[in-house]
C-alpha cells in the first residue's frame, strides 16, 4: 500500500506511555491497545491540521487505506460521525447499518457493510485536538455497555492529555502526509510452519489475505485451482493477479468481510469452464479463503447455482470481463463525492463542498472554480489559495494558452505533477506566482456546454496515479452538473428575491402614537418566494391602517396575486373606506381577476389618539392582544369568508381598545401551523413568549417570536409577523 505500515506490539505498563514525548507512534500504540481492550476490530485517529480547518487521518488500524480514502481529510462540517463528535463535543454512536443509513447516508452509501461505530472527541482543557473512531462487527449489540463507554472515555482522555502535554511543550503532533496504517500480525513461530504443512495436505485450496487484500500465504492446491504459480500470487491482490476476478463485485466481497467481520462467499468462473467456490473467513488480522471446485448448473442466459453453496453474487462470463480492473474503491469514492454534490444548492454550496469534501479526499490544499462568462473564465469561488493569487485567474480569455483553458476547450483533464513540469509547458503563468507545487485542471462540461474549469492545487509535488486520474475525471463531470444547476438556481433565486422585495414594503411608516415591527420568512427551500404579505398605511395625521394576509401557494403566481391584493387594500384604505368595505371590495376585485387562488386577510384601522382600533377579518387567524398588564388574549371577532370564495361576501367590524402599552400581534398561519403540531398548543406557546417579554424593543420581540416558532417545529410555510404597540405622544 502507499502508506507507512508498522507492527505495533501491545503496550507494556509504564513503557512509552503517552505524554512522555508523545508522537504518532506512541499515540498509535495507545490506540491499538485501547481498541484491543474494547474488543473492536478497527479504528482510527484524526488530528486537526495546522490551520484548524481540516481533520486529517493520522493513524488507521484494521482497515486498508483505500477503504477510507474519501475520509482521509474531512472538513469540520462534514456529515460523518468523527466530525459530528468533534463539533458537538460528545460521543457519537452508530449502532448498525440501519442507523448509519438513516443518520449518515453518505457513509452508508460508500461503506454498505454491517458494522457499529463510535466516534469520540479528543478534548483537554477546552482545546479540541481531534477525534477517534472505533468500530465493531455488525454482531455487536445495538448499544454500548457501561464498561465500553467508560473504556472509550478513558482512551479519549489518555490521548487528549498526551496531545495537550505535547502542545504545551512545543511539540504539537500533526498527521503525516499519509496516515500510519497499523498492520498487526500474529507471531506464529514454529507453530506456523506445522500448521502450514498440515493445511497444505488438504485437497481443497487455502490462502490467506492480509487487511490490504494481498495474499500472504497460499497452498499448492489453491495455486493449482487458481491456475497461477504460488510465487506470482504472493503479495498480490486476487482481483489484480487473476483477470477473471476483476469484476468489482469480488473485491466488494472482501471489503464486506473485513469491515463487517462476517463470513462471506461467492462463486466465480475461471475460464474456460471451471467454476470455483470462494469462502471468506475474517478476523481482526485478515482473511482465510477456502477455494474449492464448484459444480454449477448453467441455464438459459448463463445464471447458475452451485451445489452445496449459496450463490449470493453475480457470476459474469469471461467474455464480459473488462481488460483492466475496475476498482471497487474508485467506484465507492465517486459515489461518496456524487452524494456530497447532491447537497449543493447554490454556487457557494458547490465551492464549499468541493473545498471540504473533494480537495481533502485527494490530499489537496487549494481549489478554484472558474465559470464561463462572456468568453472569459470568471472566478466564482476559491479556497486555500494565498491572498491575491486567485485574481490572476479571473477574466482569463478562452483564447489564452493556459492549462485551465486548454482543459476546458479540449475536454481533457490536465494533471501537472510538479512546478518544473508547469514551467516547461506554460511559462509565465499566474500559477507560477503562488506557493503550490502541483495542479489538476478538470474541465467542467455539462450536456455538451462549456461550464468552466475546476483547479485543484497541491502544496507538494503530487503523483496522480491512474486510479486518481480516473476518479478526478469523473468528479469533474459531477462538479460540472452541480455547478450548472447551482448557477441556474442562483439566477432564479435572484429574480425571485427581486420580485419578493418589490412586493413587500421596504420600511414601515412613522405614525404618531404607534410603534411597529415586522418580519417575513419564506417557507420554501427553492425559489424563496411566497404569498404572505403585510403593510402599514398612514391615513392622515391621526390614523393608520395595518394589513396582513396569506395568498394560497408558494410560487411566483402567489407572489404576483399578493402584490395585487396589497395594492388594492392600500388603494381602498387611502380612499377612506372602513375595514369591512376594504375587504369586501378587494374580494370582488379577486373575483374579477379570476386567479383561482384563495386569500386570507385581516385589516386593522388604528386610531392612536382615541386608543382604539377596528378589525375586519377574511378567514385569517385572529390577532393576539397583550394589554398593558402583560395579559395576552386572542381577539374575538367574526371570521368572514376567504377572499375569492364568494363575490358578494360581507365582513363585520369589531372594535378593539388599545390603551397605552398595548401590543397587537398580526401573523400568518406559518407562525403556528405545521404537520403534527397541535395548533392550540402552538398558539399558547407564542402567547407565552409575548406575555413574558419585558423589554421595550418590538424588533427584539419579533425576533423572539419567530425564533420560538422555528425551534418548536420544522417550518413548512411562510411566516409574516406584524407587531403594533400603542405609545404615548
Amino acid at each position: 500500500m502507499d502508506s507507512s505500515e508498522s507492527q505495533v506490539p501491545r503496550r507494556q505498563p509504564g513503557a512509552g506511555e503517552p505524554g512522555t514525548g508523545a508522537n504518532l507512534q506512541v499515540l498509535a500504540r495507545c490506540l491499538t491497545a485501547g481498541i484491543g481492550e474494547l474488543g473492536a476490530h478497527m479504528g482510527g485517529l484524526y488530528l486537526r491540521a495546522a490551520d484548524g480547518d481540516v481533520l486529517e487521518l493520522a493513524v488507521l488500524l484494521g482497515l486498508p487505506r483505500e477503504v477510507v480514502a474519501p475520509w482521509e481529510r474531512i472538513g469540520p462540517t462534514s456529515p460523518v460521525p468523527v466530525a459530528d463528535a468533534l463539533r458537538n463535543g460528545h460521543l457519537v454512536w452508530v449502532g448498525g447499518e440501519a442507523q448509519m443509513a438513516r443518520r449518515y447516508p453518505r457513509v452508508a452509501l460508500t461503506m454498505p457493510y454491517a458494522f457499529c461505530l463510535a466516534a469520540v472527541p479528543l478534548t483537554a482543557a477546552g482545546t479540541s485536538y481531534g477525534a477517534i473512531f472505533v468500530a465493531w462487527p455488525g454482531s455487536h449489540p445495538a448499544e454500548l455497555s457501561e464498561q465500553e463507554l467508560n473504556r472509550l472515555a478513558a482512551l479519549a482522555e489518555e490521548l487528549a492529555q498526551s496531545l495537550a502535554r505535547a502542545a504545551a511543550a512545543g511539540r504539537t503532533v500533526r498527521a503525516d502526509l499519509r496516515p500510519t496504517v497499523i498492520a498487526t500480525r500474529r507471531d506464529g513461530g514454529g507453530l506456523t510452519q506445522v500448521l502450514s504443512a498440515m493445511v497444505a495436505r488438504l485437497p481443497e485450496g487455502v490462502c490467506a489475505l492480509d487487511l490490504t487484500g494481498r495474499i500472504s500465504w497460499v497452498t499448492p492446491a489453491a495455486a493449482e485451482l487458481l491456475g497461477v504459480p504460488a510465487d506470482r500470487l504472493l503479495g498480490a491482490q486476487p482481483w489484480s493477479a487473476l483477470p477473471w476476478l476483476r469484476d468489482p463485485v469480488y473485491e466488494d466481497r472482501y471489503r464486506s468481510a473485513v469491515v463487517s467481520q462476517a463470513q462471506s462467499s461467492f462463486v466465480a468462473l475461471r475460464p474456460p469452464e471451471q467454476w470455483l467456490s470462494f469462502e471468506l473467513y475474517p478476523d481482526a488480522f485478515g482473511l482465510t479463503v477456502r477455494v474449492t471446485a464448484a459444480e454449477v448448473k448453467v441455464e438459459g442466459t448463463g445464471a447458475g447455482e452451485a451445489e452445496g453453496t449459496q450463490q449470493d453474487t453475480p457470476m459474469p462470463r469471461a467474455a464480459a470481463l473488462p481488460v483492466l480492473p475496475t476498482r471497487t474503491g474508485g467506484i465507492y469514492h465517486i459515489l461518496h463525492l456524487a452524494s456530497a454534490l447532491t447537497e449543493a444548492v447554490g454556487v457557494r454550496d458547490v465551492v464549499r463542498l468541493v473545498a471540504e469534501q473533494i480537495v481533502p479526499a485527494f490530499g489537496g490544499q487549494g481549489v478554484a472554480i472558474l465559470a464561463v462568462d462572456g468568453g472569459r473564465l470568471r472566478i466564482v469561488g476559491h479556497h486555500g489559495y494565498p491572498p491575491g493569487v486567485v485574481e490572476g485567474f479571473d477574466g482569463t480569455s478562452l483564447a489564452a494558452s493556459t492549462p485551465g483553458v486548454q482543459a476546458l476547450m479540449t475536454g481533457v483533464p490536465s494533471f501537472i505533477e510538479s512546478r518544473e513540469e508547469l514551467e516547461r509547458l506554460y511559462p509565465q503563468r499566474p500559477e507560477l506566482q503562488d506557493s503550490m507545487a502541483a495542479w489538476a485542471y478538470l474541465p467542467l462540461v455539462a450536456s455538451g456546454r462549456l461550464v468552466g474549469t475546476c483547479v485543484l492545487a497541491f502544496a507538494q509535488p503530487h503523483r496522480f496515479a491512474t486510479d486518481d486520474r480516473a476518479v478526478l475525471t469523473s468528479v469533474g463531470g459531477l462538479i460540472a452538473q452541480a455547478l450548472d444547476r447551482a448557477r441556474l438556481y442562483d439566477t432564479k433565486l435572484e429574480l425571485a428575491r427581486g420580485l419578493q422585495e418589490s412586493l413587500l414594503p421596504h420600511a414601515l411608516p412613522y405614525v404618531p402614537g404607534l410603534r411597529t415591527a415586522a418580519r417575513y420568512l419564506p417557507g420554501t427551500d427553492g425559489m424563496e418566494v411566497g404569498g404572505d404579505f403585510f403593510d402599514v398605511v398612514r391615513l392622515g395625521d391621526d390614523s393608520a391602517g395595518a394589513v396582513i394576509g396569506d395568498v394560497q401557494g408558494h410560487n411566483v403566481a402567489a407572489a404576483v396575486l399578493m402584490g395585487q391584493v396589497r395594492t388594492a387594500v392600500r388603494a381602498y384604505a387611502t380612499a377612506g373606506a372602513d375595514p369591512s368595505k376594504i375587504l369586501a371590495r378587494t374580494n370582488r376585485l379577486m373575483a374579477d381577476l379570476g386567479s383561482g387562488l384563495l386569500t386570507s386577510c385581516a385589516y386593522l384601522r388604528l386610531d392612536p389618539g382615541g386608543r382604539q382600533a377596528w378589525l375586519a377579518s377574511a378567514g385569517h387567524p385572529m390577532p393576539l392582544l397583550r394589554d398593558p398588564s402583560g395579559v395576552v388574549r386572542v381577539v374575538e371577532a367574526p371570521a368572514g369568508l376567504l377572499l375569492g370564495v364568494e363575490p358578494t361576501a360581507t365582513y363585520t367590524l369589531t372594535r378593539i381598545a388599545l390603551p397605552v402599552g398595548s401590543v397587537v400581534a398580526l401573523y400568518t398561519d406559518g407562525l403556528i401551523e405545521a404537520p403534527g403540531v397541535d395548533l392550540d398548543a402552538a398558539l399558547v406557546g407564542i402567547g407565552e413568549q409575548l406575555a413574558c417579554y419585558d423589554g421595550d424593543s418590538l424588533d427584539e420581540l419579533a425576533d423572539i417570536l419567530v425564533q420560538h416558532a422555528e425551534q418548536a417545529k420544522r417550518r413548512t410555510d411562510d411566516i409574516a409577523l406584524l407587531l403594533l404597540r400603542s405609545v404615548a405622544f
